[in-house]
């Protein structure tokens, strides 16, 4: 069994349910945000997609559509972009992830466990991956803690 067939199934775990908790939300939860803190449910969902391009052409050569505008690579204090459109989100969530795994079903077996050069340093795409997981990981539990204590959190957060 390949690399590929052997970490689809765990990636398709994850993704799947991180998209149908994202097809859940609400418009309105996509500004979400502690107080404090810039980054709202709608950045983080921005984010975790551009993420996905980037890891895509940093591992596995395959480029981001020229069409895509990197807005989140900055942080969420760097960015002025809003992002409320939920459908919108979950399309570009679909295409990321499609985009991701056209990338990592190209990669020759042998290429899986050597470490490249890259913005965020040395790492196998085997490695990249589990960092991708764990980073959409990270990104669902705070999306699901903003949900739970949104309305706490806009403004009225106390630490």
């Amino acid at each position: 069994m390949s690399t590929f067939e052997t970490i689809l199934p765990v990636w398709n775990a994850i993704q799947q349910r991180f998209h149908d908790m994202v097809k859940g939300l609400q418009e309105n939860d996509l500004q979400l945000q502690l107080a404090n803190d810039s980054a709202t449910v709608g950045y983080m969902l921005r984010h975790n997609a551009e993420v996905e391009y980037m890891f895509a052409f940093w591992f596995f050569g395959l480029p981001m559509p020229e069409e895509l505008k990197v807005l989140t690579s900055r942080g969420s204090a760097g960015s002025p972009a809003v992002f409320t459109n939920l459908n919108e989100l979950i399309q570009l969530l679909e295409a990321s992830n499609a985009h991701l795994i056209e990338g990592m079903s190209g990669l020759p077996e042998e290429k899986w466990h050597e470490t490249m050069k890259c913005p965020i340093g040395p790492s196998t795409p085997l490695e990249a991956v589990g960092r991708l997981m764990y980073h959409t990981g990270i990104h669902s539990g705070q999306i699901s803690f903003l949900r739970k204590y949104g309305a706490v959190s806009q403004k009225e957060w106390v630490q």
